[in-house]
């Protein structure tokens, strides 16, 4: 987005430029097709910028839904790890009472 941004201050730099080299900036300098090339100007930048903005929003979604997996897989992990403990503790208590039977 940053460089996006830089070159659209470049471009409106350029711009700004040319109009004042054909007009000097008076009123009635400004002509229809000075009109015509803002507006052209304007909807090419609103094109750019809806497919920058969808390229990154799809690719922020992307990247949430992967840290939402990581979490889960996270979770899941502690959970198989808690399982996994009790299981030995239970093997290790059996392991006791075939050791040592108290009849």
């Amino acid at each position: 987005m940053k460089s996006l941004s830089i070159t659209g201050l470049i471009l409106l730099a350029v711009s700004a430029l040319l109009f004042y080299l054909t007009t000097d900036f008076t009123v009635g300098g400004i002509t229809i097709s000075h009109m015509m090339g803002v507006m052209a100007g304007v909807g090419i930048g609103l094109i750019i910028g809806g497919m920058v903005g969808y390229v990154s929003k799809g690719s922020a979604i992307k990247a949430e839904e992967k840290r939402k997996e990581f979490k889960q897989l996270q979770k899941d992990k502690e959970e198989l790890e808690k399982q996994a403990a009790e299981i030995a503790k239970r093997e290790e208590e059996l392991q006791k009472q075939n050791q040592n039977p108290q009849i």
